[in-house]
């Protein structure tokens, strides 16, 4: 086997929670319930569980071992997740590693928060990072709406991007939730109504921002041995990686750890950007998606906007992007922000995504976390297939 790649590991499973705007579960319960619906798409019943990894930013102060006696799993590996929005993918990848070196047979890779937008600024500003809260929540720089307006109008600055080009996406995005049962948004959005929103932080407007929600979401991983005794649709990790703190030299960055780690990713699959047939980004703000785009090679730096305008976004285009309606219209449930795009993925790669289903074998998808000053310290993705 080459270790290179994670060949002998199939993704089995996929199960996701109501979204919802409130909730009155304990989050543990939400967690499990995320869980026993990927166990269920998979055929796997929880006894046979020996490894799971966990992301959620509201656990403290239990953690995944605390979980793992909660559900009763007699664990023999275990992942908690460290990296924010780009903790889901890196659980996932390295899920694969152990069950490769025989580690782990079933993992079960969860994901969920019962956020509201109260308890969701107020992790920002008192518990996320040391560096948020003794350096910047103290002069109320906005959280990460203020961040990210400044990544914006930056971008806008040196590149000559316009609030139309980002507007274009989050219609696009909303064009495909209308399609998701389980999205919080319900109603369709015009480029007059993307422009003329509520401002948030200039130039964001209230459609440039996710709504924190509650709600949870899982991937099963097994082994060939496990997978071949299934009569489910099987996924495949083609190829995957994770950086952080990229560039190391660059405090403020319109660069992150994409760029650093996609070509290596695209070589182990043996495919490239053109040969996806959708892209989950991690969807913050509609400029990540701007540099995930390009840091992954769809397009050069600064062309996002361009390659949005000739390929579009929605199902019906030739590149479709966060088909679920990603976090913008979808919900951020918390850390399930990191695996809202593998859902989909293997959803789609099952075939099983219904008025939003499109025609793929293979796409990537990608996670984007753990917010410092000038930018987030984590990146991830990964490329899925439909298994033959």
């Amino acid at each position: 086997m080459n270790k290179g790649t994670y060949e002998g590991v199939y993704i089995v499973g996929a199960g996701q929670t109501p979204y919802e705007k409130r909730t009155d579960k304990p989050l543990h319960r939400v967690i499990w319930e995320a869980s026993d619906a990927a166990l269920s798409s998979a055929g796997i019943g929880w006894k046979q569980v020996d490894g799971l990894a966990v992301t959620s930013f509201m656990l403290p102060p239990d953690n995944v071992t605390v979980l793992a006696e909660h559900f009763g799993i007699a664990a023999r590996w275990l992942f908690h997740g460290a990296y924010g929005g780009a903790s889901a993918i890196i659980g996932m990848l390295h899920a694969a590693r152990a069950i490769q070196a025989g580690d782990a047979d079933v993992v079960v890779c969860a994901t969920a928060d019962t956020f509201d937008v109260s308890t969701h600024n107020d992790m920002i500003d008192r518990s996320f990072n040391a560096p948020l809260r003794d350096y910047m929540a103290p002069y109320a720089f906005g959280g990460a709406n203020g961040m990210f307006a400044l990544h914006t109008r930056l971008y806008m600055e040196r590149f000559g991007a316009t609030r139309e080009d980002f507007g274009r996406l989050a219609i696009a995005q909303r064009e495909n939730a209308l399609l998701n049962s389980n999205a919080i948004f319900k109603v369709g959005l015009t480029m007059e109504d993307y422009l003329g929103a509520r401002p948030i932080a200039e130039p964001l407007g209230l459609y440039d921002c996710v709504l924190p929600c509650c709600g949870g979401d899982a991937v099963v991983l097994c082994s060939a041995a496990v997978a071949e005794r299934l009569s489910v649709p099987l996924v495949r990790i083609l190829g995957g990686g994770e950086q952080h703190n990229y560039p190391a030299e660059e405090i403020y960055s319109l660069r992150a750890g994409w760029e650093a780690f996609s070509p290596r990713m695209f070589e182990q699959a043996g495919y490239g950007p053109n040969d996806m047939d959708f892209v989950q980004l991690y969807d913050d703000y509609p400029v990540m998606e701007f540099l995930q785009l390009e840091g992954m090679g769809f397009c050069r730096q600064g062309e996002a906007a361009e390659l949005l305008r000739t390929r579009g976004a929605t199902v019906r285009d030739p590149l479709p992007i966060n088909t679920g309606g990603g976090q913008l219209s979808a919900g951020q449930a918390g850390a399930s922000g990191g695996m809202i795009g593998v859902y989909e993925g293997v959803t789609q790669l099952r075939g099983e995504a219904g008025e939003r289903q499109v025609d793929c074998r293979r796409g990537v998808v990608s996670g984007f976390g753990m917010i410092s000053y000038g930018r987030g310290l984590s990146a991830s993705a990964a490329i899925l297939a439909r298994a033959a």
